[in-house]
């Protein structure tokens, strides 16, 4: 059997009317709009306490195994990698403002994804995605994007602490912070005129202006010491989770490991659908034939990526940009983990990006994470309200998990106290139930 004939028979290429060239352009494509969390995942990642060295090999490897998982369940041209908002959650939630150490972060990470690998293979998702308010879940993904937009402009020095205020804008005659404002400027341009890529053109243009801008210590930009290399060992992070410490200390932990689980369906359960829909792979009830292996997929993903030393991994929405470019079966997500592999030989590259090139991609994507917002229904007050308090409380907490917590308390107040508490699911009453009994109690 020739190999095109085998690659026909595994991914099915003309019952999906495609073939091996469209796959392969759709597999690049999909790869240069995503590539960016080569750099962006480490920069995040790092700010744990995690150690740096091999960072870049640990996404590259999750981002390879999970887009592989995706491609053998399913055959979408889908692809995988660490999560944004996922891994500022796993920072600057877990690590940073619960104070606890990244392997156990890592720990909660794991079963994460063994409680939503445990839920998809029940159903019991489903029933978990159906009783979740409409409102909620659009605050919820608005005030992600909020928060990971507010951490971009504090990394780029855009927005800087005060002691009145508590917040300030930073120094715009200061070179490096011009630079990056000048690159948010950019990638939003690029992306209004659909250059492929965009937020990965924009790091590289910013790394080399970079290049020329002295610091105190050199220039903002340091030379690498190769253009090509061997990636970097994944010792430090291999199989160092602490999986005990969420079991352990559960009172603490509970709602971490909710959260993950909560944003991470969304999250999914919103990309699948809507990659898929342009993809035409649902049926004529507009439902996904295979979104039960393609969870399964994700869930096993955040486990793999646990393990290797990483955040939640999950499907990303850039793969609409392959899917654009003609990719219909697993094939191209095939292409697109072959290049997270080959791209680790550029890892001498890679470490001297500095931070500040790395805020555009924070801002894009926060920024397109706030489109939901335009499906709110702005006449309901009571929505309003839930969506706000959720989307506001995540930047100003500085926690994803603290607007989670007050948007279900909200909402469900909020629905009790207009006399709509028929509305409210039994899932939506015990959460609230739960998030206030935190509260009063102290437990996180």
């Amino acid at each position: 059997m020739s190999s095109n004939a085998l690659i026909e028979r595994i991914f099915k290429l003309q019952e999906h009317g495609t073939t091996i060239k469209t796959e392969v352009i759709a597999g690049l494509t999909t790869f240069a709009a995503m590539s960016y969390i080569l750099v962006v995942n480490p920069s995040i990642l790092g700010l744990s306490g995690m150690p740096v060295e091999g960072l870049i090999t640990v996404t590259a490897l999750a981002a390879c195994l999970g887009t592989l998982l995706m491609a053998a369940l399913t055959n979408y041209p889908i692809a995988m990698a660490p999560g944004m908002g996922l891994n500022a959650f796993f920072a600057f939630t877990i690590c940073m403002t619960r104070e606890m150490p990244w392997e156990a972060a890592l720990g909660i990470v794991f079963w994460n994804g063994i409680l939503f690998l445990m839920l998809t293979l029940t159903g019991i998702r489903t029933k978990i995605a159906e009783a979740i308010p409409a409102e909620l879940k659009i605050g919820v993904q608005c005030g992600i994007g909020l928060f990971i937009a507010f951490i971009g402009l504090k990394n780029a020095g855009l927005i800087v602490d005060h002691p009145a205020t508590f917040v300030t804008i930073g120094d715009l005659s200061h070179p490096p912070v011009l630079l990056a404002l000048a690159g948010i400027i950019l990638t939003v341009i690029m992306v209004m005129k659909r250059v492929t890529g965009a937020i990965l053109v924009s790091i590289v243009v910013l790394t080399l202006i970079g290049y020329f801008i002295p610091t105190e210590s050199g220039f903002l930009t340091a030379h690498p010491d190769a253009v090509v290399g061997m990636p970097d060992s994944i010792s430090d992070t291999f199989l160092a989770m602490d999986i005990w410490y969420p079991i352990d200390n559960f009172s603490q932990t509970w709602d971490l490991i909710f959260a993950l689980m909560f944003v991470n369906m969304f999250d999914t359960i919103g990309t699948l659908i809507g990659v898929s829909r342009n993809a035409n792979l649902l049926d004529e009830n507009g439902r996904l034939p295979k979104i039960g292996s393609a969870m399964t997929a994700d869930a096993s993903a955040s486990v793999v990526g646990a393990a290797l030393g990483t955040s939640p991994v999950t499907s990303y929405v850039e793969s609409a940009a392959g899917v654009s470019a003609g990719g219909r079966t697993g094939l191209t997500a095939v292409v697109v983990a072959l290049c997270f592999v080959g791209a680790l030989f550029l890892t001498p590259l890679m470490k001297v990006i500095p931070l500040m090139a790395t805020t555009p991609a924070l801002i894009m994507v926060g920024i397109l994470m706030m489109e939901s917002i335009r499906q709110l229904d702005f006449d309901d007050l009571g929505a309003l309200a839930t969506t706000f308090v959720a989307l506001i409380a995540m930047p100003l907490t500085f926690s994803i998990s603290e607007g989670i917590a007050l948007g279900f308390i909200t909402y469900t107040a909020v629905m009790v106290g207009s006399g709509r508490f028929r509305q409210v699911s039994l899932i939506t009453y015990m959460l609230a139930a739960l998030f206030v009994l935190r509260y009063l109690f102290d437990l996180k």
